[in-house]
């Protein structure tokens, strides 16, 4: 597994385990698409439905030049998010909540060498 695949299966796992204790239900992880995939399908303790993006990065030592895994989440991939969670819905609209629709959602974790993860989650983005 490369390096950045190994961040990254870490930071979807760290994320779920975060979801889990702030009361979400994970429904599905690494739904994938050709057009797009979508990391983590949860229910949220209200019972919205939330497609979860979670970006990863490690950070060594006291790096200069401060990188934050918000940066990583272009226009296009949330185009593609969208259009992925819209087909989702459609296929799974029993897992929607009338009242309450669905999101996407933005978990970002910084791994630290000598910390605990920074982890900021970004809800309805």
């Amino acid at each position: 597994m490369k390096n950045t695949s190994a961040t990254g299966q870490l930071g979807e796992d760290l994320a779920c385990e975060y979801l889990k204790e702030g009361g979400y239900k994970v429904i599905d992880r690494n739904f994938r698409k050709p057009w797009g995939e979508l990391d983590i399908i949860a229910k949220s303790k209200g019972g919205v439905l939330v497609f979860v993006e979670v970006k990863t990065i490690r950070q060594y030592g006291n790096a200069a030049i401060e990188i934050v895994p918000e940066d990583n989440l272009t226009s296009a991939k949330l185009k593609k998010l969208q259009r992925t969670a819209q087909m989702f819905v459609g296929k799974h609209p029993e897992l929607i909540n009338d009242d309450r629709g669905w999101q996407i959602d933005l978990i970002a974790i910084t791994l630290l060498d000598d910390a605990e993860p920074k982890i900021t989650h970004y809800e309805n983005i």
